[in-house]
């Protein structure tokens, strides 16, 4: 049975991002897959790694629940909006806190090349954006995409991530957005 974590990384609790999570979630149970879903609104930590990685910072206990959850999880479901074309400041402190050297990567001696350690899991992104997607990809180079997947993720060794977009959020009809849920709950039926 596939284990999926869910992380609604939207700071604002009554989101579209929660009823993406919940639906995603929804999909998932349909097929059998048992689900967690975090949503970082509701976690008691500093999203600033205040001394780097000069001096460890002790993780709270919301956060050593979070690593085991990611430690015993198969499939990472990231849902957030895209700010200024990457993701809220809550999930990027999210990630500077929770994605360390040990845990999601290590470095390898005399190398420029580092170990990753999350080998074996993979990932979906659902993303929301009040640009259309076209313009998001084309025009400003999907920078926030990027990071997530590639600097981030992949950095760490999950593999595949796959994407999905939702845009012209601010101009859409409830049918529309009715649909934005439906695609979510199929991508949780299809465990992606």
């Amino acid at each position: 049975m596939k284990k999926i974590l869910i992380i609604n990384g939207n700071p604002e609790k009554d989101s579209f991002s929660t009823a993406l999570s919940e639906r995603y979630e929804m999909g998932a149970k349909k097929a059998g897959a048992t689900c967690n879903t975090i949503h970082l609104s509701e976690l008691k930590f500093d999203p600033i790694l205040r001394h780097g990685y000069n001096t460890r910072t002790e993780l709270e206990p919301d956060l050593m629940d979070v690593v085991y959850e990611i430690e015993s999880s198969d499939h990472l479901v990231f849902i957030y909006p895209c700010w200024w074309s990457t993701f809220p400041a809550l999930l990027k402190g999210f990630i500077d806190r929770v994605f360390l050297p040990g845990f999601t990567f290590d470095t390898k001696p005399d190398s420029y090349k580092y170990k990753k350690l999350l080998k074996g899991k993979t990932a979906r992104l659902i993303v929301t954006m009040d640009a259309p997607t076209w313009y998001y990809r084309l025009i400003n180079g999907s920078p926030g995409l990027k990071a997530m997947k590639k600097c981030t993720l992949e950095f760490c060794g999950v593999k595949p991530v796959k994407v999905t977009t939702f845009g012209l959020m601010k101009t859409s009809s409830t049918d529309q957005r009715e649909k934005m849920l439906q695609k979510a709950e199929q991508l949780g039926h299809l465990l992606k």
